[in-house]
């Protein structure tokens, strides 16, 4: 007979004796931005702030199976960026024609945050100031100064 042990879950583990229990972060799944340039709408009205959420595997899969991507590669970008980018501005219904249609500046900003916030977690980059050469981190997500 073949014996099982039950365990407790680990967030329900005790901390080791003298040590303080830490307490895992949240997790963050949705990330603000505001576009160099802002998406122009049908109307003339400029959108610059939005929402992307963390791409999940099926996120990465499905445009795999659309026949855009298909016939052009590089409309992959498009179709991935569609899904995950949940706001623009108050455009809440943000598809490929949408991502289609953003300065090509706005596009590369949204390729280079996809990659931070799905491969590396967050949004900071190291910068350099261009007089003085001093090395620090910026949010390229856009938040205000002041904000955090």
């Amino acid at each position: 007979m073949r014996r099982v042990m039950a365990s407790a879950p680990v967030s329900e583990a005790p901390a080791p004796a003298g040590e303080p229990r830490t307490e895992r972060p949240k997790l963050r799944t949705e990330f603000a931005f505001e576009l160099p340039r802002g998406y122009v709408d049908d109307e003339g009205k400029v959108h610059h702030s939005g929402v992307m959420r963390l791409a999940t595997a099926r996120d990465e899969l499905i445009p795999l199976r659309d026949d855009r991507v298909r016939e052009n590669s590089a409309f992959l970008t498009v179709v991935l960026l569609a899904r995950v980018v949940t706001r623009i501005g108050d455009i809440t219904d943000v598809h490929a024609g949408i991502i289609e249609n953003l300065f090509a500046s706005d596009l590369a900003f949204l390729q280079d945050m996809y990659r931070r916030v799905n491969s590396e977690g967050h949004t900071r980059a190291g910068v350099a100031c261009p007089e003085c050469g001093h090395g620090f981190v910026v949010d390229v997500a856009g938040g205000r100064l002041g904000e955090s």
